[in-house]
């Protein structure tokens, strides 16, 4: 079976009034917690924000 691997880096633009909130710090967070990749989450969020805002 092939070995998960973490990557501590990602590559995404966060706008400094939005910097207090850690977000990417809270991704990893997460991600280790559901063992998931970072880029998973983020996909999986955009997915749901645009079916709900699609919905509207």
């Amino acid at each position: 079976m092939a070995r998960k691997e973490i990557f501590d880096k990602i590559s995404i633009y966060i706008p400094q009034t939005k910097k207090d909130q850690k977000p990417v710090e809270r991704l990893i967070r997460l991600s280790r917690k559901r063992d998931r990749s970072i880029n998973y989450l983020v996909v999986d969020a955009i997915l749901d924000y645009l079916k709900r805002e699609e919905k509207k």
